[in-house]
C-alpha cells in the first residue's frame, strides 16, 4: 500500500474520531465508519456489526460496553426529516468490526491496525500491517501445503514422500539447499517449519510454487513421487527465475523474526484492546 493511500486513510479515520471528555473515552459512529471501510450499503455493513458484536460475546466480554445502539434524526432531500440507526463503537468495537472484513480491502487491513494500537502513529501502524501481510502469507502456505498434502496421498505419495518433496522444491528455490540446509544456514532449529522463519517475500514465492503444483497435479492428474517431485521442482525454479530477474536470491535473504513469537505478541495486544478502550458512556 503506497504511502499516500495510508496518510490518507489514516487523517479520514481520525475526521471521524469522537472524545468524550468527561469520561475520556474515544469512540466512533457505524454510519462515518461505514464508508471508511469501504462499505456502500448499511444492510451490510450491519451485518458486520453483528458478527463483531457476537465475536466480541464469545470472549465474556460485556457487549453494551463497547456497542451502543442509538438513533440520530437525518434531514433527507426533501427536507423532510427521518431518524436512522447507528451505533456509538468503542476502539475494540471498530477493530473486531475490522476483523470480520475483508484483509484484502486495503481500508480494512489499514484499519485493523488503526483500532489495534493506542498510539496510532503512522510508522506503528506501518509496522504492525507489514506483521500482518507475513501472518498472512505464512496461513496461505500453510494451508496450500496442507492441499499438496491432501492431493499427494490420493496419488500415492505418504507423509515421507511429501516431505522429501517439499525438500527438493526448496532445493530448487534457493539455489541448492535443501530444507535441512538452509535451516542449518539461518540457524533455525530442525524441528521448526523453515516457513516459520522466512521474510514475507519468500513464504509468498514458496506459496507461489506449492499452488501451482496443486493446480498442475490436479489438472494433469499426476500420480507418485517422481513425476509430482519432478512438477515441484520446475515450479519452484520458475518462481526462482522470475525473482532472480529482480536481482532477488531467496537464500541470501536474512531470516525473519519467529512467527510464533509474532502471533503470540498479536494476540497479547488483542487481550489488552478491551480494557484500554474503556466503556462507552452510559
Amino acid at each position: 500500500m503506497a504511502n499516500s493511500n495510508l496518510e490518507k486513510l489514516h487523517k479520514t479515520f481520525d475526521e471521524i474520531l469522537n472524545v468524550d471528555t468527561e469520561n475520556n473515552i474515544e469512540f466512533w459512529y457505524a454510519r462515518d465508519l461505514q464508508g471508511c471501510l469501504g462499505y456502500a450499503r448499511w444492510e451490510n455493513f450491519i451485518v458486520a456489526i453483528h458478527r463483531a458484536m457476537e465475536s466480541c460475546k464469545s470472549t465474556g466480554i460485556e457487549v453494551t460496553n463497547h456497542f451502543r445502539e442509538v438513533t440520530k434524526m437525518v434531514e433527507l432531500g426533501s427536507g423532510a426529516k427521518r431518524n436512522i440507526q447507528d451505533y456509538m463503537l468503542t476502539r475494540y468495537a471498530c477493530y473486531l468490526i475490522a476483523q470480520n472484513g475483508d484483509p484484502k480491502k486495503e481500508e480494512i487491513a489499514f484499519a485493523q491496525s488503526y483500532f489495534a494500537l493506542q498510539t496510532r502513529k503512522q510508522e506503528l501502524i506501518e509496522d504492525r500491517m507489514n506483521l500482518l501481510a507475513r501472518i498472512e502469507a505464512r496461513d496461505r502456505l500453510r494451508e496450500s501445503e496442507k492441499q499438496l498434502s491432501k492431493n499427494i496421498y490420493e496419488r500415492g505419495v505418504d507423509d515421507a514422500g511429501f516431505g522429501r518433496i517439499r525438500s527438493k522444491g526448496d532445493k530448487a528455490l534457493f539455489g541448492g539447499r535443501n530444507t535441512s540446509d538452509m535451516k542449518i544456514k539461518l540457524g533455525i532449529k530442525e524441528n521448526r517449519p523453515l516457513a516459520d522463519f522466512l521474510p514475507t517475500l519468500t513464504i509468498a514465492a514458496k506459496n507461489l510454487a506449492t499452488e501451482m503444483t496443486n493446480h498442475n497435479v490436479t489438472e494433469s492428474n499426476l500420480h507418485g513421487e517422481v513425476s509430482i517431485t519432478n512438477e515441484h521442482v520446475q515450479n519452484n525454479l520458475s518462481v526462482r527465475e522470475m525473482l532472480g530477474k529482480r536481482g532477488i536470491k531467496p537464500e541470501n535473504l536474512p531470516p525473519a523474526e519467529d512467527i510464533k513469537k509474532l502471533e503470540r505478541r498479536v494476540k497479547s495486544e488483542e487481550k489488552k484492546l478491551a480494557h484500554e478502550a474503556g466503556k462507552l458512556p452510559e
